[in-house]
């Protein structure tokens, strides 16, 4: 029985990937912790309630004694690291909770797998440390091209910049200690479970509510969208078959301004809803987000030669995928937004208009 430490597994990508894992192996054991902060929430894994194969526990990632002690208890073959504060706007309001989550956890983490490992100088074998990060890392992109693993980091936001001192951390745990890693940098998911501060959500979730649709800019700014389940795929064929000390850039090879995002909601949810009410008069341009990057793209090639992965759900399926599901969760959305979600952006988005 092979057996995961996921972190951050009630957020959306980790809570993701726990359902595609429990689908497809029947011998593994899933120890999921998570802080359980405003974007981690429980509803997302009701799902596995009661699965012998997944155990939850509520903790941080900066927890030394509590991490020791989940490695004591289940001697782990995989850490899998999901857990980060992720939202660009919140890091700029408040940068250091991201350095406090995505970098010094992130350390307490690495530190807490090398005790448990390393041993009189030898790395227990198959064993297995994931690091999962972000394109944002790399920084802004031009009209032409695309980051490739050999890029240079250039973030331009607090969140960026905490991602990529974390990458920097795993990689220094390789390169000094011999640590057996691997760093994924996946471009903007999307799909069922996200927090509804990202735009896919907000968007489907004003929409149907007629509240204004806040748009950084010109709305012009690109971002490459990949499927959730996707990237949950290729983070599990890296863990599996990554070759050590490697990262693995992760791409949907569906780049789309954020307006043409606005305005196919709209037009979905139109059609659906039968509702006239719904219509690009909802659309507010706002003050552009500050060191706003305005184009992230993804070369998957590296990936697909080495381990045979690709995106296989279109920008055109997967966006009806989502749709469809936060049509049917309502009561889930109703209950993520029953906090200070809905105050703390209507008064931010006021703030800029």
């Amino acid at each position: 029985m092979k057996k995961y430490l996921i972190t951050g597994c009630a957020g959306f990508i980790g809570s993701n990937f726990v359902y595609y894992m429990l689908k497809k192996y029947d011998d593994i054991l899933l120890v999921n912790l998570d802080k359980l902060t405003y974007a981690g929430n429980l509803e997302n894994l009701k799902g596995v309630e009661g699965d012998s194969r997944h155990v939850f526990v509520q903790g941080d990632i900066c927890d030394r004694e509590l991490v020791t002690s989940l490695f004591e208890k289940y001697d782990f073959d995989y850490v899998i690291n999901f857990a980060a504060e992720s939202h660009v706007d919140r890091s700029i309001t408040n940068p250091e909770i991201f350095v406090e989550t995505n970098v010094l956890g992130t350390v307490n983490l690495l530190q807490c797998t090398k005790n448990a490992w390393l041993k009189d100088g030898v790395w227990a074998e198959g064993k297995k440390y994931v690091q999962v990060s972000t394109d944002e890392v790399y920084g802004s992109l031009g009209d032409e091209g695309y980051f490739m693993e050999t890029t240079p980091l250039c973030p331009h936001s607090p969140y960026s910049s905490s991602k990529a001192s974390a990458d920097m951390f795993v990689m220094a745990f390789h390169d000094t200690y011999g640590m057996p890693v691997n760093i994924t940098r996946c471009s903007n998911n999307y799909g069922p479970y996200q927090f509804p501060e990202k735009l896919i959500p907000l968007m489907i979730n004003n929409v149907k509510n007629h509240k204004k649709l806040p748009v950084y800019g010109d709305g012009m700014n690109v971002r490459d969208w990949l499927y959730v389940e996707d990237h949950c795929k290729a983070i599990d064929m890296v863990t599996e078959g990554g070759r050590d000390g490697e990262v693995y850039n992760v791409g949907g090879h569906n780049e789309r301004p954020n307006i043409f995002i606005v305005k196919t909601i709209i037009a979905q949810l139109h059609d659906r809803l039968k509702d006239d009410g719904i219509s690009e008069d909802l659309i507010q341009y706002v003050a552009d987000r500050l060191g706003h990057d305005r184009r992230y793209g993804i070369d998957p090639t590296k990936i697909k030669d080495e381990l045979g992965w690709y995106p296989e759900t279109t920008f055109e399926v997967g966006i009806v995928k989502t749709i469809d599901w936060y049509l049917e969760n309502q009561e889930w959305m109703q209950r993520v937004t029953s906090g200070d979600y809905m105050k703390y952006y209507e008064e931010m988005y006021k703030n800029k208009a």
